[in-house]
């Protein structure tokens, strides 16, 4: 939440890289410190969540076409995370990309490379992946037909997809807070 610790999925690596930054939200004051393997998972991780206390992280993977679950004893710290569960997402996307949740865990959100939308999920027990089932789909063909990253303000009514096609972000607004069947 304050912006010390920085975390990149790698594709290349198979892994979580963390670093601190000692300037909250500053890249140039950003610093290597451990990195976690997911290979044992998933072989092209993409997409990357934490819960907010950092206990429990998330990866989508596109070979695994799932989301991934890993409790971490010590919060944001990669280096005591280990997997717990994962949870297809093959029925609606064979190349996951970017991953949300809302607040409490109770919504996950994937962004589809080749259905080129955002799939909405419910968790009955907040993030916990093994709860989860799917809910809807929101096409963001019109505005990027390669869309990778994907975010939420706090309450859900804007969302903010990464376009890997236009090279850009896309902003959405929902009516009624992380329900992409209302988005425009």
């Amino acid at each position: 939440a304050d912006g010390t610790k920085m975390f990149i999925v790698g594709r290349t690596g198979d892994d979580v890289n963390e670093y601190t930054l000692s300037t909250g939200f500053d890249v140039s004051s950003a610093s290597f410190v451990d990195s976690f393997s997911v290979n044992s998972q998933e072989t092209d991780p993409t997409g990357l969540a934490f819960n907010a206390d950092g206990t429990k992280m998330f990866v989508t993977g596109d070979n695994g076409d799932d989301v991934n679950e890993y409790t971490l004893s010590t919060g944001f710290d990669v280096s005591t995370a280990s997997f717990v569960d994962s949870f297809s997402v093959s029925s609606q996307e064979s190349s996951p990309q970017g991953l949300a949740f809302n607040t409490d865990g109770t919504k996950m959100f994937v962004t589809g490379n080749n259905g080129d939308d955002v799939n909405e999920y419910t968790l009955t027990t907040g993030f916990d992946v093994s709860t989860a089932s799917f809910v809807d789909s929101f096409s963001v063909q019109a505005q990027d037909d390669n869309p990778v990253g994907l975010a939420f303000n706090a309450d859900g009514t804007k969302m903010f997809v990464v376009g890997q096609s236009g090279d850009d972000v896309n902003e959405y607004t929902l009516s009624t807070g992380f329900d992409v069947s209302t988005a425009s």
